[in-house]
């Protein structure tokens, strides 16, 4: 790391600071109150707050036990269910933590041949959804209550009149992965003749288009990122948002995991407009706007082709602007013929053909990209809405879908469901679709119902219900089998389609109800598939040339529209976990907003906040380093409205700003202007509000250099251990010392370690208005440095949670020994010691320590004291708590514990079965929910345990440990493959 380099949270950072008492734009504010009066009338608030809290009389609660207990219940013991997560736009396998009959945590399960390694955040804050509120309590008629046999018959007696009549009825759903409930639509199809349709709010048609065009066929490939030796990326951002991002974060990972056995690293080329989570991580970003894609492409694969000896497409084709740049991307590619991956985030299928074709010159076809176990998932079209305005059907029906809010046409979509005879909405929450239904069925939640899954060929799932349902909902397929007249139940039906088709597939159970039952353990079943071969079909490489040669040059502004790595398409907004948590790039919560270049900015004079209109939209601006000049980026899946209680709705619906093209929904288009509006608002910017300003935080080499020194960029680290002098005799932890070290090499920033904390910790959510004031409480926040120019400057992201300091300088501080140290190297906190003075806050150099300023939890025995903005303190929502972990009230301080709840529990279970604790065995909710096994948490005093051997690397190094804390947490440089 030179000695040069500056790093900055923000772009106000990146000009010289003007004082460094406060942050710029921020006045002192002076109390009118005088320290005396202040303490005064404190002391009397305080008394009187014991006072009421003595008298208050607390509501009678009874437990009533099994009458006879379950076998498989043990009271305050977790247990564990395997099931899925698929929520239209990702999938992961799970395990379900279930206390007394309450799911309250999701786990990877290791067991999974997709998913064995971690979460996402969506999937961890999944949890949350269950006891959303505003679910719906029952079946409804033109919005008021029914009972289910009234509207069973009434809609089957619409269906069969019809059907008889020869009106078509549609069959509207999102991409079903289920082999079970698609052999059920099929029996339905059959019964009434209707139409089943998939719709997609963020389409790959035109992967699927391209694939069978060039390939003959209507798939989509796995992309092995484990084997490619140079990624190149191409406004995708498949670490975030795209196609599996669990799955690829942990493949892309294991090639980032440097150490003197392995001491290579891939190269990653990441080429797009606006800064995304895959671009931040990349070793070399090059800044091209949105409209450029397809040149840059053209370009790459006709370079590649005539140093492989290939005929070059001829064409009209400009050169892309970043053409000197592309030029080394083109000879790392040729260098890694067989060893390398080409991809691009667009939905045009021309672009994808070209796609193809790179990786098709480049041999990579059967090696990084193959057509064995391809994914099953993004099979929606465009025919549904062809269909849906152009047929004039007597009966749609809406399974979970929201093409009202999620379609660029959605007038016309609106209008054509409102003009059917029959429209009915299932789906579990109210959306702008389900509004315009004449019937609305509720549907449980996935962690209510049976279901199956095959995410990619071969690879099948069970889902299974791990409560009771909360409310009267009943399953789509239970519908669509009443509907039917079949009596069997949707479990039964389960059962029997895995029997018949997947029984054979496996020798280890003879008696098919011993199978399901090993099928409900696992979770999952993978059979064998014969090797696909695929041939390419060249003459579309001119076509897709064409295609792209007849492009217009791009006028005005190009808006891009992104997908937000915790919002997603549009269910983020519903849950507040994912809305408080900060988008890894921007670090901004609670809000979408129009990201724009820095020159941009300055050329038209906005600021961070400023309100823009474009398009139809108005929006707030935000300063983007690292964008593209003429390109906007803003995410799609904000300003709900149908269902969502008023303190949740925020941001603008970006949907209507994507265009079809060809049949093909475009998430961008050229032609916008940038215009002020005058009006400013203030962003939830949470990046700063933890400040370790001016000291060494991050610390990073290329791999050249490391290769020279393994303690590149790491040089401090000796000289600060050399000075360390202490007048006290060191003190001797015996028995266990726990630690934790993270690779900044392989932390992506995907934030499934802050909601994994959120769901394991009983962390609050604050609401919008607190977080502005900096008062977020996650326990684990995940810093984003910039270094370089502000047009296009490197990214560094460093999770930080309490250290865990052997010389902790908030526990001299307390005035009540709230805060102390273990004797197993824990920095602790006893809350109801906790008066609340925020000493150890003020005096910890990390920033680590959270404190309580309301109610946020409704733990207060003061009545009215509680501050609640989304509605979390309620009986339903309140069901989703881990009861291992106490929950916190007003006026207390709080911070990472290493889950010493884990700790305690796994420390008995090996006591009990009589043996000690195997390294690796305990891990904390971060390190379990990290899909790219950055986190590693251990025994310091077990010389073997990989906690230790990694604390002993070169690269390791610890937070301003010029302060002598003696930080019990450890993080290994950042390594850059620029060779």
């Amino acid at each position: 790391m030179s000695e040069e380099n500056k790093y900055w949270h923000i772009l106000e950072e990146f000009e010289p600071i003007k004082d460094a008492r406060l942050p710029n734009g921020r006045e002192e504010v002076v109390s009118p109150v005088s320290r005396r009066n202040f303490l005064k009338v404190l002391g009397l608030g305080t008394a009187s707050a014991a006072l009421i809290a003595s008298c208050t009389k607390k509501p009678v609660e009874k437990a009533i036990p099994y009458f006879i207990k379950p076998e498989e219940i043990t009271p305050g013991k977790a247990a564990y269910y395997a099931s899925s997560y698929f929520n239209q736009n990702e999938f992961c396998n799970v395990l379900v933590k279930v206390r007394d009959n309450r799911p309250i945590k999701l786990e990877p399960n290791p067991k999974s041949a997709i998913t064995p390694n971690g979460t996402s955040g969506r999937v961890q804050a999944s949890v949350l959804d269950v006891y959303n509120i505003n679910r719906f309590q029952g079946p409804q008629k033109e919005g008021a209550p029914i009972d289910w046999e009234s509207a069973d018959n009434k809609i089957v007696e619409q269906l069969r009149e019809l059907a008889n009549a020869g009106r078509p009825i549609v069959l509207i759903t999102p991409t079903i992965i289920s082999p079970s409930t698609k052999k059920l639509i099929a029996e339905f199809a059959e019964t009434f003749g209707a139409e089943w349709q998939q719709y997609d709010a963020i389409p790959m048609d035109g992967y699927r288009e391209a694939n069978k065009r060039v390939f003959g066929t209507d798939a989509l490939p796995e992309y092995h990122f484990e084997k490619a030796d140079c990624i190149v990326s191409v406004g995708c951002d498949f670490l975030g948002t795209w196609l599996s991002p669990v799955e690829f974060s942990a493949q892309y990972a294991s090639r980032r995991d440097l150490h003197k056995e392995n001491p290579d690293l891939h190269k990653h080329y990441q080429i797009e407009a606006g800064m995304s989570l895959t671009g931040s991580n990349a070793d070399i970003r090059i800044r091209a706007d949105r409209s450029e894609y397809g040149k840059i492409l053209a370009y790459i694969y006709n370079s590649l082709a005539t140093q492989k000896g290939f005929p070059a497409i001829a064409s009209d084709i400009p050169a892309p602007a970043v053409a000197a740049e592309l030029d080394n991307v083109v000879a790392d590619l040729a260098a890694s013929e067989g060893n390398s991956l080409v991809i691009c985030g667009d939905n045009n299928p021309d672009y994808q053909v070209i796609v193809n074709g790179i990786n098709q010159v480049l041999k990579n076809i059967g090696k990084t990209v193959g057509f064995e176990r391809t994914y099953n998932h993004f099979r929606g079209t465009e025919k549904w809405k062809d269909t849906l305005l152009n047929a004039e059907p007597g009966a749609v029906i809406v399974w979970d879908a929201n093409p009202v809010y999620n379609h660029p046409e959605s007038d016309k979509i609106k209008a054509a469901i409102q003009k059917a005879p029959l429209s009915v909405a299932i789906s579990s929450l109210p959306d702008e679709t389900s509004e315009l239904c004449h019937y609305v069925f509720p549907s449980p939640g996935y962690l209510e119902c049976w279901d199956d899954a095959e995410y990619k060929k071969g690879v099948v799932s069970v889902m299974q219900p791990t409560l009771h349902k909360l409310f009267d909902s009943r399953q789509a397929q239970e519908s669509l089998l009443k509907w039917m007249g079949n009596e069997t139940a949707w479990r039964e039906y389960i059962k029997s389609h895995w029997v018949s088709n997947y029984f054979q597939l496996q020798n280890e159970q003879t008696n098919t109800d011993r199978f399901w039952v090993e099928i409900l353990r696992n979770g999952e079943l993978t059979g064998k598939v014969e090797p696909t071969s695929v041939s390419f079909d060249e003459t579309e490489l001119g076509k897709a040339f064409r295609s792209i040669a007849t492009e217009k040059p791009a006028q005005g502004f190009t808006i891009e529209l992104t997908e937000n790595i915790n919002i997603g398409t549009g269910h983020g907004p519903l849950n507040p976990w994912l809305q408080e948590c900060p988008d890894p790039v921007t670090r901004i919560a609670w809000d979408n907003y129009a990201s724009i270049a820095p020159s941009t900015a300055r050329e038209l004079g906005i600021i961070n906040g400023d309100i823009i209109r474009t398009g139809n939209l108005t929006i707030p601006a935000f300063v983007q380093p690292g964008q593209a000049a003429k390109t906007i980026s803003i995410a799609v899946g904000y300003g709900r409205t149908a269902g969502v209680p008023q303190e949740l709705v925020t941001g603008v619906n970006a949907y209507q700003l994507a265009k079809l093209d060809n049949g093909f929904r475009q998430f961008c288009a050229d032609g916008f202007n940038i215009e002020k509006t005058g009006e400013h608002e203030d962003m939830a910017l949470v990046q700063g509000h933890q400040s370790m300003e001016g000291r060494p935080i991050v610390r990073e080499a290329t791999l050249d250099e490391w290769k020279k020194d393994p303690a590149a960029g790491n040089e401090m680290h000796e000289k600060v251990e050399h000075h360390h002098t202490t007048l006290y005799k060191e003190h001797e932890y015996k028995g266990h010392k726990w630690g934790m070290a993270i690779d900044l090499n392989k932390c992506t920033g995907c934030s499934a370690c802050v909601l994994a904390c959120n769901t394991e910790n009983n962390i609050p959510v604050v609401g919008k208005k607190e977080v502005k004031r900096a008062h977020e409480m996650h326990w684990i926040r995940i810093d984003r440095y910039y270094n370089g120019e502000e047009e296009n400057p490197e990214v560094v992201r460093q999770p930080v949670m309490c250290q865990h300091c052997d010389n902790a300088p908030c526990e001299n501080v307390c005035p009540v020994a709230a805060t102390n140290h273990s004797s197993e190297g824990l920095n602790q906190m006893a809350y109801n010691r906790c008066i609340g003075t925020r000493y150890c806050n003020n005096n910890c150099p990390y920033k680590v320590r959270r404190f309580n300023w309301l109610d946020y939890t409704g733990s207060d025995a003061i009545p009215n004291n509680r501050y609640d903005p989304a509605n979390l303190t309620l009986d339903l929502p309140r069901m989703r708590h881990n009861p291992d972990v106490t929950v916190r009230a007003k006026g207390v301080i709080e911070k990472c514990s290493f889950c010493v709840q884990r700790i305690q529990e796994k420390k008995l279970t090996a006591k009990s079965e009589g043996r000690p604790l195997q390294d690796g065995e305990l891990q904390p909710a971060c390190q379990q929910a990290c899909p790219s096994d950055a986190i590693v948490f251990g025994d310091l005093n077990d010389p073997n345990s990989k906690v230790s051997q990694m604390m002993k690397d070169p690269r390791n190094y610890h937070l301003l440990e010029e302060l002598h804390t003696l930080p019990s947490v450890g993080y290994l440089t950042k390594i850059r493959n620029k060779s």
